[in-house]
């Protein structure tokens, strides 16, 4: 690439010289079997997303080279090594070379163990650069949890893994974002035959209180919370079923005693159509499919994932790494723009606090 070029001096790098008002977001490579570096080299080619933010591309140079080729683009950054070497003047995005998969390697469209294992220290790195005060926040083009699995993922999903990562002993949870309709998990990448199990009155009270302050932390003054039913018909009064008595209903009372605008539980194949129709701003699911079905028939092509409850703003697409379509230049890049400007802004709500990793560097 001719405009791919290395940086010379320190000028305007370290923690303490970045400007207060403009972010630095950390711009993590995804799975290099999948569709994430064309999404990358296709989001960097975008005006707003350019000059929202100083950006730090943290990927082997040859994947991000790789992306470039499908999409035809040509793009300017800056190639550093280290990351005090970092110096965004001009606008110029800055790529951190951490070596990790040659993606002639990698043939696109398969489950790659090498493709796992790169992910995981490009975004260990990023989460790393954020507990030293080098980024505000981050986002990831999309990973494949079975990749990762395979290459030594000891977590139940990235977001664990980050949440250890970060030593952050707090409850962390995904969200899905489509639109402005939030949707929230109060179990997640489990078996479903454990949720039922797994379900208790503090438990769902933790995530009504995660999503309220996730999403005052996005923006949302006073959000409107409503919560799933487990059971078919929220359990018809106890006939198929007592969690929403034994569990689900104490849980929202709780949530509501600390002021929180929430309501429920609802039969689920109603609440995602009361939150269509704006009465509620999230939905709380109690396990994946329960809400992800849903939100992602609302609108997959324009859905976002936010990592809440993390101390770092993290988001990415709603979708996955897309093998089947990998290499051919059709990926809707959308989903990867709503994400990095969600992280902007998250960023932005926080601006004028103090770190709680700042203190940790």
């Amino acid at each position: 690439m001719d405009h791919l070029e290395h940086a010379g001096s320190a000028a305007g790098s370290g923690p303490d010289a970045r400007t207060p008002v403009k972010p630095t977001i950390a711009l993590v490579q995804g799975d290099a079997a999948g569709v994430g570096p064309e999404l990358m080299a296709r989001l960097l080619d975008v005006d707003e997303v350019r000059e929202r933010a100083n950006i730090l591309i943290v990927s082997d140079a040859r994947v991000f080279r790789a992306g470039c080729e499908v999409t035809g683009l040509d793009l300017p950054v800056r190639e550093i090594a280290a990351v005090a070497d970092a110096d965004y003047a001009g606008g110029v995005p800055n790529l951190l070379d951490v070596s990790a998969v040659d993606p002639a390697e990698t043939p696109r469209g398969k489950v790659s163990v090498a493709a796992g294992a790169a992910v995981l220290k490009w975004f260990g790195q990023a989460l790393d650069l954020a507990v030293a005060g080098w980024v505000d926040g981050i986002c990831f083009m999309p990973f494949n949890k079975q990749a990762m699995h395979k290459a030594g993922l000891d977590a139940e999903d990235e977001l664990q893994w980050a949440r250890v990562r970060l030593g952050y002993g707090g409850r962390a949870s995904e969200f899905n974002v489509v639109d402005g309709m939030w949707n929230a998990r109060v179990t997640s990448h489990i078996p479903l035959r454990e949720v039922a199990d797994r379900l208790t009155v503090d438990g769902i009270a933790e995530a009504i209180e995660l999503a309220d302050r996730t999403m005052r932390a996005a923006g949302i003054r006073r959000p409107r919370i409503g919560v799933a039913g487990l059971n078919p018909h929220a359990g018809e009064g106890g006939a198929i079923g007592t969690e929403e008595i034994d569990v689900i209903e104490p849980a929202v009372r709780q949530a509501q005693s600390r002021q929180i605008a929430v309501e429920g539980p609802f039969p689920s194949d109603t609440l995602y159509l009361r939150m269509r129709d704006r009465r509620f701003d999230c939905a709380v699911s109690m396990y994946h499919d329960q809400g992800q079905i849903a939100i992602k028939l609302l609108g997959f092509d324009r859905g976002v994932t936010v990592l809440g409850g993390l101390p770092v703003p993290i988001a990415t697409p709603a979708h996955g790494t897309a093998y089947d379509i990998a290499g051919a230049n059709t990926a809707n890049p959308d989903p990867a723009r709503y994400a990095f400007l969600t992280v902007c802004s998250m960023v932005e709500r926080r601006a004028g606090e103090s770190s709680p990793l700042s203190s940790q560097g």
